[in-house]
């Protein structure tokens, strides 16, 4: 086990390009920090803030950030590989292009989120907060979304096959020209109330 970094504040640090493994973070405050361009590979963050953190072109692999809260931050092309955000909320942040591979992103929050164009796959988003997001031209695949809240959200031309969509009511959202699979058609004339023959 890592001794943990507990309750420090961290401003302006210049972060660009580092390599930061086996690190643990717990209720540490992130303002106005440069990680453009870092690498996290088995680090952990839990209830921890960012603040204006500049997350471009960034990589995590099997890292997680627990409960944290992020606003207005840039992730200009940054991915996620195998990595756990259950919990943490994304207020007014820059998230595209993102990349999320596999991961659990269970609870949360991307209420009015800008996410065209992003990529998302084999993900766990059980109960995500959507509603509102923009999903325009993304794809959200094999992800399983049980439970989200979809309430407003654009999916015009997102690619959801093999998505978990069980709990997406398709009258709540703009969903034009969005794909999807033999199977979840099926799913969704059932929540429409029709009765397959």
């Amino acid at each position: 086990m890592v001794e943990p970094i507990r309750g420090e504040i961290f401003r302006r640090e210049d972060w660009y390009g580092e390599e930061l493994t086996d690190r643990a973070y717990v209720d540490c405050e992130f303002h106005d920090v440069d990680l453009t361009e870092s690498v996290s590979r088995q680090v952990s963050f839990t209830n921890c803030t960012f603040g204006n953190v500049r997350f471009n072109a960034s990589r995590h692999t099997d890292s997680a950030f627990l409960r944290c809260t992020f606003r207005r931050c840039n992730l200009f092309e940054a991915e996620f590989t195998g990595c756990k955000l259950v919990g943490s909320v994304f207020d007014q942040c820059d998230l595209r292009p993102l990349t999320v591979l596999g991961g659990d992103w269970s609870f949360v929050g991307l209420s009015g989120a800008d996410l065209r164009g992003v990529t998302v796959r084999g993900v766990r988003m059980r109960e995500a907060d959507l509603a509102g997001a923009n999903l325009t031209e993304a794809v959200l695949a094999d992800t399983d979304l049980s439970g989200a809240v979809f309430r407003g959200t654009r999916l015009v031309r997102c690619d959801l096959r093999g998505s978990d969509l069980s709990t997406l009511d398709p009258t709540a959202v703009d969903r034009a020209g969005a794909i999807i699979d033999a199977e979840q058609a099926m799913v969704l004339a059932q929540t429409l109330g029709f009765t397959l023959g």
